[in-house]
């Protein structure tokens, strides 16, 4: 890799303390830290992604594993963390930062900026007394599933590469008081850049509004260069819309898709309208608007998936609050936040269109989602495998075919009522203006054949502990194609004896 690319635009820019030291502290006055990460005697490269290293510039890997873990670092890489803030399950959370996350700089390609981070690599002062370690159960997840978003189509963070350090590392995976030893492992992961709603919130929340300015003039100017800078009255207005308009399609593509983030603290919310922070995220199985792969966030279930709507509304009205500083105009950002709500929804419903394979909203298919709603919640179906059962010619659609995404046996009046359902969908697809054909080409490219599930997630994780990566590699392979039914195997509804498993229906922030 031509590692002598990497520059460190974004420490040149800000202030920040220069020491190295890594004692937990607050930071005031500063944007981030350097810091050196922690020395591992025994990496191991599992894999590492050529094509992404080759999209941004990077190349081909040759002499560069010990980067990959953050060891031997070239004299030009300077490393550091960044300070943010956040309001965690709806509470203030004050200062925050990269506890796990270490900087490396930033790649620049073509006039295109990709930022490179290890997560796992060692302490920060934003560690919270913790190591700052990652073990290989939850680097694998985020290596993974933070590519399966991407071939999916879901804005998303990317996985570079994925190495063990050769270390043990303590985690209590249920916070139960039982922890136990893990393989450690770092990722490093890319982005556009990984500012977060919680950057802005921590220069308001201390007052400090010319950095403030400083912080956001530096995004617009960067990554959001469609927007008019220069002798242009609105463009923090312009810019926090363009914010609405990029975590809007973020959120629906999460409801397209069936993902479920678990955590969307504003710390974790990113500026650029990118999945980012892959904890205890979970694809939906059974349908459940109140399904939440987190056990932190029981019995409130804030981040439920039929509530992420909601809360993508609730957490930029946070971000509204961090930078109305530089606004000054109350009237301005309450039309955009309604708005953001109208648009929302009249997004999900052109969605949930394209799912069905209509070629557009009439006015009578908002009670015609709403019975499918409460139909997959009631009988609890499978998200995926319900569309899929759906995409074939209207007249060959049968009520047995669904028997792949019952989690329980039906009785007859519910086997009688999806029957009438699918009788109304028959009926519906006969005021398309498109033709058969169009319809399911339609959904083809909407609903995935391939999601990576938590219980395959689980399985390749048990094997690579024991050494094992085939499953890794096939599902690695499987993810890269998810609109095409290539492994038929993975194409199946989670088996009940993962039902309340740990580690699978089951996780915690430390995931």
């Amino acid at each position: 890799m031509n590692i002598k690319k990497i520059t460190q635009n974004f420490i040149q820019k800000f202030p920040g303390d220069l020491s190295g030291n890594t004692m937990q502290r607050q930071t005031p006055d500063i944007l981030f830290c350097t810091v050196k990460p922690a020395d591992f005697d025994k990496t191991e490269l599992i894999d590492f992604n050529q094509k992404l290293s080759d999209g941004i510039g990077l190349g081909m890997l040759e002499n560069d594993e010990g980067f990959l873990a953050a060891q031997n670092l070239p004299e030009n890489v300077r490393t550091y963390a960044t300070a943010y803030a956040g309001h965690q399950f709806g509470n203030w959370a004050g200062q925050l930062g990269d506890g796990r996350a270490i900087y490396a700089g930033e790649i620049i390609n073509e006039n295109h900026q990709t930022e490179i981070q290890w997560k796992g690599a060692g302490a920060t002062p934003y560690s919270r007394h913790a190591d700052g370690r990652a073990v290989l159960r939850s680097s694998i997840r985020e290596y993974l599933m933070s590519e399966a978003m991407f071939h999916l189509r879901v804005p998303t963070t990317r996985a570079l590469s994925l190495s063990k350090t050769g270390e043990d590392v303590i985690r209590d995976i249920q916070y139960s008081g039982n922890p136990q030893k893990e393989q450690g492992a770092v990722v490093v992961r890319t982005a556009e850049s990984f500012l977060r709603f919680g950057h802005f919130e921590l220069l308001s929340a201390r007052h400090q509004t010319d950095l403030l300015k400083q912080l956001a003039d530096y995004t617009i100017e960067n990554f959001y260069q469609d927007i008019n800078s220069e002798n242009n009255p609105d463009k923090y207005i312009d810019w926090f819309q363009a914010i609405c308009n990029r975590t809007l399609k973020m959120i629906i593509d999460w409801y397209r898709v069936g993902f479920v983030h678990g955590v969307m603290n504003t710390d974790n919310m990113s500026v650029l309208g990118l999945t980012i922070d892959y904890g205890p995220f979970s694809m939906m199985d059974g349908y459940n608007l109140e399904f939440t792969p987190n056990t932190t966030d029981l019995p409130g279930k804030r981040y439920a998936f039929g509530k992420q709507g909601q809360i993508s509304h609730w957490n930029l009205a946070m971000l509204a609050n961090a930078i109305f500083p530089l606004i000054n105009d109350a009237d301005a950002l309450e039309k955009i936040l309604d708005n953001y709500g109208k648009q929302f929804w009249t997004a999900h419903d052109e969605m949930l269109a394209k799912k069905f394979g209509f070629d557009e909203v009439l006015p009578e298919d908002e009670r015609f989602f709403t019975e499918w709603q409460q139909l997959m919640q009631d009988l609890n179906l499978d998200y995926t495998l319900f569309f899929q059962n759906l995409e074939k010619p209207t007249s060959e659609i049968k009520t047995e075919d669904f028997s792949n995404s019952f989690y329980r046996s039906l009785n007859e009046n519910e086997l009688k009522r999806l029957s009438n359902f699918i009788e109304k969908y028959q009926e519906r697809k006969l005021k398309n203006k498109i033709t058969e054909k169009e319809s399911l080409a339609l959904m083809s490219k909407t609903n995935p054949k391939f999601i990576l599930r938590n219980y395959l997630l689980f399985e390749s994780i048990q094997d690579a502990e024991n050494g094992d990566y085939e499953l890794f590699f096939k599902l690695k392979e499987a993810l890269q194609d998810p609109y095409e039914n290539r492994f038929p195997e993975f194409n199946k509804k989670r088996h009940s004896k993962y039902d309340n498993q740990t580690g699978c229906s089951q996780l915690s922030c430390s995931s």
